[in-house]
Order: C-alpha cells, then structure tokens, then sequence
C-alpha cells in the first residue's frame, strides 16, 4: 500500500503512511494533508505546517495600520483560521479584536 502514497515533500523518504486525513514521513515527522497541494499549504515563521483551529503566538511587536496600537511579541492566539490571500490567518487577538495576520510573523504552539 505504501507503493501508491506520495513520497515525503520535505526530505523524499517513500516510507510515508496514513494518519487520519493526513500523510506522516516517520524519517522527519513532517505531516501533511493528503488532498491539498504543498502549494496550498501554510506555514508558520519556522516552517510548522498551520491548520485551522490551531494556537499560535506572535514573534515580532506588530503595529495595526491606522491605529496607535500594537500586537507585542509573545501574543498567544487561540483557534486562527486559515484564509487565502497576503493576510492567511484569520483571527481575535486578546486586546485588540478581529485581525488578519500574516503567518511569517507567528509561530504555533505545541502542546
């Protein structure tokens, strides 16, 4: 069965397999969806593959476009949403509200 899956977009080991809906390298650990194109994919400052409903915490002070406020570095956001476009996560930032952010200036959270 491992004939027919992907080999691994990141370090190209064929010993990839299944796990729920996503496809798992055991050489690197990297994890990726089975459906989206690596294209698609969006990543995080480091290089952590982001999904919706993910924590992630801001790594550089952001000023917010016509305001006098500022996201400080260290901000943890809970439950981002992906979105297409420049600004790719959708999200409440405590202290602030509704924002879009741009994913190379976060960083996820692991548990």
């Amino acid at each position: 069965m491992t004939d027919a899956l992907p080999p691994c977009p990141d370090c190209g080991s064929a010993f990839t397999y299944e796990m729920d809906a996503l496809l798992v390298c055991p050489e690197c650990g990297h994890e990726w969806s089975a459906t989206a194109q690596e294209s698609d994919v969006i990543r995080d400052a480091v290089g952590n593959v982001l999904a919706d409903g993910d924590t992630v915490t801001v790594i550089k002070d952001l000023k917010l476009r016509g305001t006098s406020q500022v996201v400080k570095v260290g901000t943890k956001v809970t439950n981002i949403r992906l979105v297409p476009g420049d600004h790719d996560i959708d999200c409440k930032v405590p202290g602030h509200g509704q924002i879009g952010l741009k994913s190379q200036f976060v960083k996820k959270v692991t548990k």
